[in-house]
């Protein structure tokens, strides 16, 4: 029998806010992923159902003494911390791709020199490389203050 799963969730809480008796209520459902979707049931719903654990706390009933505030800035500090994480991450990145493009453009202007030439273009080239090499480092080190700022 396949149920919504907010209609669900509903049902198990008005099923917790009426029992008296109890403090917290467990409710379980299965998940099944079908290729006409996602499929939520009180009972396994195929051969690859996973089996998941509602609970709910009847907040009226629950410790006065205790400090939610405290909770939710330890929850707020972790989520803080974790995208800092990754943005540090994309950072970190960003600078990679920067040295490989240093490294390739270095690379493709060494390569000028491989060529064969007279010793006079290859003064000149060398020269004109030297002024390049130069340009991309400055670039380079431009973007990378950037990036870490």
């Amino acid at each position: 029998m396949k149920i919504n799963i907010t209609f669900y969730l509903l049902c198990s809480l008005a099923f917790a806010v009426t029992s008296s008796q109890s403090v917290a209520a467990k409710t379980d459902y299965y998940k099944c992923i079908t290729d006409r979707g996602t499929v939520f049931s009180q009972f396994p719903c195929g051969s690859n159902a996973t089996e998941h654990k509602i609970k709910q706390t009847n907040v009226a009933f629950s410790d006065p003494n205790s400090n939610h505030v405290k909770t939710l800035n330890e929850l707020e500090r972790q989520q803080i911390i974790r995208n800092l994480n990754s943005t540090i991450r994309s950072k970190q990145h960003s600078l990679d791709i920067l040295s490989r493009d240093r490294d390739r453009a270095e690379f493709n202007q060494q390569q000028r020199l491989k060529r064969i030439l007279s010793d006079s273009e290859t003064k000149r080239i060398t020269k004109d490389i030297k002024k390049q090499l130069k340009a991309i480092n400055k670039r380079y080190l431009r973007d990378v203050k950037k990036v870490e700022k």
